[in-house]
């Protein structure tokens, strides 16, 4: 507990993680109240196979969703701001595609094994329901942390860590496909949802740089050479 508090005294802005916990309650809110009207079922998710062994990339989304928010937040104030707005946000966005198109998906089979994947899926289709799905937030926040680990200075530094987030924000995709937690629809729209946040946050910084450096060099330039008429003129 002490180390918690000593941590959180060198750095208060993890208090705005804070901010999640109403969205959080909003989404439970939703679990309980909204009656699906909309079934997502594409001929496409019947040719989808359902493999048990994703159900560990699916439950890794927890711990990776931890970690990306920690790192990026103890390296750059700016890096989290941008992960808790893409979080927050893209949540947010879902929530109210889900009240104004509650829907649902009806993918599921009948688990009868007992090895331990199966257990596993067992369990996630006993705590978590197959309402509000699309868009995916699995799908939503695990791009939410890849682009923050991506846009971190302090993480490039990591040898195969970038690759390593890549292929697991890929791998927990399809984990919501192939343990039939997500029809495809939803994974596409979570993926578009991502994109939206994306691009404002990461991607329009990233064009503007290099017009910014170069009118910071031209303005630059243009001082130096007044400096030099001016010099001149008082010689």
């Amino acid at each position: 507990m002490k180390n918690i508090k000593k941590f959180l005294s060198q750095n208060k802005h993890f208090y705005f993680c804070l901010l999640l916990i109403p969205i959080l309650v909003w989404f439970k809110y939703l679990e309980m109240t909204i009656v699906p009207q909309y079934i997502i079922h594409t001929a496409l998710d019947d040719k989808i196979p359902f493999i048990k062994e994703f159900v560990i990339p699916y439950l890794l989304w927890f711990p990776y969703m931890i970690y990306g928010v920690i790192y990026v937040g103890i390296h750059s104030k700016k890096d989290f701001y941008k992960v808790i707005i893409f979080i927050g946000g893209g949540m947010s966005f879902a929530y109210l595609a889900y009240m104004f198109f509650p829907n649902a998906q009806d993918l599921r089979p009948v688990i009868t094994n007992h090895d331990p994947y199966s257990l596993l899926v067992q369990f996630l289709y006993a705590t978590d329901t197959p309402t509000n799905v699309c868009p995916s937030i699995h799908v939503i926040n695990s791009i939410a942390i890849d682009a923050s680990l991506h846009n971190s200075e302090a993480f490039q530094t990591k040898k195969y860590g970038l690759l390593a987030s890549s292929v697991l924000t890929v791998m927990i995709c399809l984990s919501t496909l192939f343990i039939k937690q997500h029809a495809i629809l939803d994974v596409i729209c979570g993926v578009l949802v991502a994109a939206a946040f994306y691009m404002p946050l990461y991607l329009l910084p990233k064009l503007r740089a290099p017009k910014d450096s170069q009118d910071s060099a031209a303005l630059n330039e243009a001082l130096s050479t007044e400096a030099i008429l001016e010099q001149q003129g008082e010689l």
